[in-house]
């Protein structure tokens, strides 16, 4: 629902509602992932997305009629109806959807969610899509590290359902859990999807040059917040990086340091070094490949690594935190230009997360999506 979230937000404040359409649940090569959302209007506007085109037209219609009092519903989409080519999610994968009214009476909470976006304060939507007794379906649980607000029926149920909740906010995963009908460990009859908001992951761009303006830009646009650090000021300026969350003068080790320090270094950080000179890099590379970090990259030519690993080692950095290192940075894409060489270390980044190889499509053979 990020994609969508303001949207709802202006309208719920308005006091209008709208008609929301959630994936849930993905199978096969599904294009969207759960969590992706399209919401209807009142004025019959769609916004957002569910499968990238496929089902719009069928989740729309129900969006609609969810608006005109139809109960929220789960609805599978995929190759196994009857009506899959109809619906047009001839992709072979299958798509679970669930479709609710969302206005202030329906979801009287859902300003606590969108403050706790806004603030960056990670947050989780547990909503029951599935439950014998149809008066459950589409009731909410917000859940945070130190608390809950709203209700999903029982207290027993509540409890279990923040457990759970609570360990996907932690790894960023949204996704069902399945209970018995009270909450039961052991059983089924009671789906729950849990919509993990925690904050963007961040990127730290280290050497302000024209590879880290196309670098930030590119990690703006994958939903990064980016910063870029640099110990020169004539470089490290708003107005070079006009789209950069922030800019900051200061040695990098330094910067990397006090950000490690304070916490907010995580496995989904990812740190990119392009300054490829010794007195910059390799100082923030000791201390970045010592960290819990995501992503540890480096630009320079063969030469520049061979003489950066030499000098990481002689300041007693293991070949195990070596071995983490990009080096030098990227996908061959045969990249020339900073535009270019963004999109090769961004391919990197989004094959590293989800076990990509970086093959060509049509040289492979077995699923698009693992």
């Amino acid at each position: 629902m990020r994609d969508v979230l303001d949207e709802v937000a202006k309208r719920w404040e308005s006091g209008e509602a709208v008609g929301l359409g959630t994936v849930v649940a993905t199978f096969r090569s599904a294009p969207r992932p759960p969590g992706a959302s399209m919401l209807v209007t009142q004025a019959g506007e769609a916004v957002g997305s569910v499968s990238g085109g496929c089902v719009e037209g069928a989740v729309y219609e129900r969006a609609t009629a969810a608006l005109d009092g139809e109960p929220a519903a789960l609805q599978r989409y995929g190759v196994s109806d009857d009506d899959a080519f109809a619906v047009g999610l001839t992709c072979g994968g299958i798509l679970d959807v669930f479709v609710e009214r969302v206005d202030r009476a329906s979801f009287p909470d859902f300003d606590a969610v969108t403050e706790s976006v806004r603030a960056e304060e990670p947050v989780a939507v547990a909503t029951v899509v599935d439950h014998p007794d149809a008066a459950r379906i589409g009731a909410h649980l917000l859940v945070w590290n130190d608390r809950t607000r709203g209700g999903l029926g029982e207290r027993r149920v509540d409890d279990a359902v923040a457990d759970d909740a609570r360990g996907m906010l932690a790894s960023g995963r949204s996704g069902v859990l399945e209970y018995g009908p009270e909450g039961q460990r052991r059983g089924e009859g009671m789906r729950v999807f849990v919509n993990s908001f925690e904050p963007p992951p961040r990127m730290l761009v280290f050497g302000a040059i024209d590879f880290a303006a196309a670098m930030a830009r590119i990690g703006s646009f994958l939903g990064y917040r980016v910063t870029v650090c640099d110990a020169r000021p004539v470089f490290a300026t708003r107005s070079r990086f006009p789209g950069v969350d922030d800019v900051v003068v200061d040695w990098p080790h330094r910067y990397l340091a006090a950000e490690a320090e304070a916490g907010r270094l995580d496995a989904r950080t990812a740190v990119m070094v392009l300054t490829h000179d010794p007195k910059f890099d390799v100082p923030v590379l000791e201390l970045a490949l010592r960290q819990r970090i995501g992503y540890v990259g480096a630009m320079g030519s063969r030469r520049t690594h061979d003489d950066r690993m030499q000098r990481l080692r002689e300041n007693g950095v293991s070949e195990s935190d070596l071995a983490r290192l990009s080096s030098p940075i990227g996908l061959d894409l045969g990249a020339r230009t900073p535009e270019e060489t963004a999109v090769s270390i961004a391919a990197e980044l989004i094959a590293l997360r989800w076990g990509g190889q970086g093959a060509r499509l049509a040289e492979t053979e077995g699923p698009i999506h693992r």
